[in-house]
């Protein structure tokens, strides 16, 4: 009994879409990560509302970009690759921001 319940569940979960494994785990990670340095930056002084503005700004626009590669229901090899492109100029910019001689009042 408990394996029809199990091979049920699995069947049912196939049906409805639940075992769609994400195409891009790794965008959404990154952003996180770096949603996270931002907000940092932000608290500590390093980041000036317009930095951190101007930053969000970017990963917004990630977001929708990755929205728009997944509306189809496949992501090609080349909207992965910007995908992947994206993230590491945005923590570049980041760092630069971060570091530069800009800061928040305190």
């Amino acid at each position: 009994m408990k394996h029809l319940h199990i091979t049920l569940a699995l069947a049912l979960g196939a049906a409805t879409g639940l075992a769609y494994a994400d195409p891009t785990p790794h965008v959404d990670q990154r952003q996180s990560q770096q949603e996270q340095r931002i907000q940092a930056g932000e608290q500590s002084g390093k980041l000036s509302n317009g930095e951190a503005k101007t930053l969000n700004a970017r990963e917004n626009a990630l977001q929708n970009r990755e929205a728009a590669a997944k509306a189809d229901g496949k992501v090609t090899p080349a909207e992965h690759r910007q995908l992947r492109r994206e993230p590491r100029r945005d923590s570049r910019a980041i760092a630069r921001d971060k570091n530069n001689a800009v800061t928040s009042p305190k």
